[in-house]
């Protein structure tokens, strides 16, 4: 069923203010709702009208099996095979390019963890003060095996604590970016570095429902890099271009083996040129064009 709505009818961007305009409709794969639109003129910022917020079924078991609105995620198999998964280039990717912003990290959030998968392996890798903190049903399991993944009152203890905060595809699921945004910057020491990975909405196509990575039901923020700079300069972060710094290949290539659904390091794809395809297609998607923060 499609909620009521004039198509074209103006209501406020909640990062702008400026008035956003109908960008059409998509139907979730779990729920069979058609989801609405809406796009800012200016920054360009689109979200989900009425977004679905069952977060307990939303983020259940079955999505963290591939089972649910994302058939193409498995945490499931990331979280027992870690030496397996593709998603340890994204790791390997993500500490990279930390290192390369802020040679000088100490304590470092990740923020929305899910399994807990960065920050395992972080502290592998001799990060000792690597946290994460997530909600989901996957952080219980996560505690379980002594991953330090945090709740929503054990964050609160670190306030003004962190060097680093990652929200590593995180944004897009939130319906308050702004809000968790803030909450980010209470957590941030001054001059803390934040990186995030969100997809780019300025190289959208032009029916923004016909983007891939409009998953209505899971997906609910677009950010261009004009409104995620924005976002970041009304809670309390200075943005920044840092450009494609070492580690975007390895997140770029564990970015498109997701996406043809291969979950399992191979033979095969390690035969790709990953590192001259790969700033081909950032030139294309546009994954490094988001900015990067500094607690003001």
């Amino acid at each position: 069923m499609v909620e009521d709505r004039a198509h074209g009818e103006a209501r406020p961007c909640p990062i702008c203010g400026s008035p956003a305009s109908a960008a059409g409709g998509k139907r979730g794969r779990r729920t069979g709702r058609v989801f609405l639109l809406s796009k800012c003129g200016q920054c360009g910022f689109a979200f989900v009208e009425k977004p679905w917020t069952d977060f307990s079924r939303i983020y259940d078991g079955e999505y963290y099996k591939g089972r649910g609105s994302d058939p193409r995620v498995d945490y499931e198999f990331e979280f027992n095979n870690p030496g397996k998964t593709v998603r340890a280039y994204e790791w390997a990717g993500i500490e990279r390019a930390v290192r390369s912003l802020s040679p000088g990290h100490g304590k470092w959030l990740d923020y929305g963890s899910g399994n807990g998968g960065l920050v395992r392996h972080l502290r592998s890798a001799g990060h000792r003060e690597a946290y994460g903190f997530d909600e989901g049903a996957w952080s219980a399991t996560a505690r379980a095996a002594g991953i330090p993944i945090l709740d929503r009152d054990g964050l609160e203890g670190h306030a003004g604590t962190f060097d680093v905060i990652t929200a590593i595809e995180v944004l897009e699921h939130l319906v308050d970016p702004l809000d968790a945004l803030r909450r980010l910057r209470r957590m941030a020491r001054p001059g803390a570095l934040l990186f995030v990975t969100t997809g780019n909405a300025a190289r959208a196509p032009r029916e923004l429902c016909d983007w891939r990575y409009v998953e209505p039901e899971i997906h609910v923020s677009y950010f261009t890099p004009r409104s995620l700079a924005l976002a970041m300069k009304a809670s309390g972060f200075e943005a920044f271009q840092p450009g494609r710094v070492p580690g975007w290949t390895e997140i770029i290539r564990f970015k498109v083996l997701k996406n043809l659904g291969v979950r399992r390091t191979g033979f095969l794809e390690k035969l790709f040129p990953w590192p001259a395809i790969t700033p081909l297609l950032d030139r294309w998607y546009g994954l490094s064009g988001q900015p990067a923060g500094r607690a003001v």
